[in-house]
């Protein structure tokens, strides 16, 4: 399936929306993680272990759209979205929303 940012996908025409999709997942961190992260926090650099739950979590929140996607019979999700927010200070919600459409 096709995904965009934009409001079309180039060479192709839409030729009926078919609504909203969204997918999203929250993820905790771990004890262990925060731990070593805030050691990397005094010294500088990459915090690799948030980079990689944020990636996760996109990938996931993004997999959930696109199966919501599919089940409307949507050929594409044009201006795709993501969003995150803080969940009770120890987790995070990745969203990812768009419009799904049938291209003619």
């Amino acid at each position: 399936m096709q995904t965009s940012t934009t409001e079309s996908i180039a060479g192709e025409e839409i030729a009926e929306t078919l609504g909203t999709v969204r997918g999203n997942t929250v993820r905790a961190r771990n004890v262990g993680r925060d731990f070593t992260q805030s050691l990397r926090n005094i010294v500088g650099g990459e915090m690799k272990a948030y980079t990689e739950l944020l990636s996760d979590s996109r990938e996931e929140a993004e997999e959930r759209m696109l199966t919501e996607a599919e089940g409307l019979g949507a050929d594409a999700v044009v201006c795709v979205r993501f969003e995150t927010s803080e969940i009770a200070g120890t987790g995070a919600e990745m969203l990812a929303y768009g419009t799904a459409v049938k291209l003619a």
